[in-house]
């Protein structure tokens, strides 16, 4: 279920086929833009309105906006992806935090990551906050579930791993070329990544801190190391 008037604008927009029904307040029906309304009714999914105290009782909003959608989820194919002559993929190991498994896919999808995968442990990508926190871009990015890199190395990606410290570390401004199948692993937020993913991992990278800062938000780590590796020279 997709919240809110800017995001189902974008799915009515970009993934109109997923949408399977729309539900609005009578509020938001009064109030709702001429282009906005536009977009809405030359859409052919269901389309239901009701009174504010019902819509409440559907939304998970403390202060609703008045219009939802029923999505379908999306399916990817895997193996389509690693088989790409390049990949960029993020994987995340126990992430707990709805907020950052939300704003790691937005930030993966904009700057063109192939797919993420997470640890069965990490948090539903379908929970309502990271729902929230992709702000519309959930379809977007190939997601998948996978129990360690073990399948991706088998693939022919090789791991990048972020640490905060650590000695084998190198910081991420040294790194000047990337494999052409690359996994960016980034661990739990309060416990990193496991000691069997670091030993499997071809390079362990930090970002270089100031300020006693003691480490970044794991979101924060993926933005930095995906803007930074995508502009890289490909190698073997």
């Amino acid at each position: 279920m997709v919240e809110g008037g800017h995001a189902v604008r974008d799915l009515l927009t970009r993934y109109p086929d997923q949408i399977l029904t729309l539900v609005m307040t009578h509020g938001y029906l009064a109030s709702e833009g001429q282009a906005n309304r536009e977009v809405r009714i030359a859409h052919s999914a269901q389309q239901y309105s009701c009174p504010d105290l019902q819509f409440a009782r559907l939304s998970d909003l403390n202060a609703p906006q008045g219009i939802l959608a029923v999505v379908r989820q999306p399916t990817w194919d895997e193996g389509e992806i690693l088989r790409q002559p390049t990949v960029l993929g993020i994987f995340g190991e126990q992430l707990q935090d709805p907020a950052n498994v939300g704003a790691i896919i937005r930030t993966a999808a904009a700057l063109n990551a192939s797919a993420l995968w997470l640890t069965p442990e990490s948090v539903d990508v379908y929970h309502p906050k990271v729902v929230r926190a992709t702000s519309g871009v959930l379809l977007a990015l190939p997601i998948f579930t996978a129990p360690d890199v073990t399948g991706l190395l088998q693939q022919g990606c090789q791991v990048f791993a972020a640490e905060a410290t650590g000695g084998g570390t190198v910081p991420i401004d040294k790194i000047q070329h990337v494999p052409r199948k690359l996994i960016l692993a980034v661990g739990n937020e309060s416990r990193g990544l496991s000691a069997q993913l670091l030993r499997l991992a071809a390079t362990r990278f930090t970002i270089p801190l100031s300020r006693a800062v003691e480490s970044l938000n794991v979101a924060a780590t993926v933005a930095i190391a995906l803007f930074h590796f995508s502009r890289l020279p490909k190698g073997q």
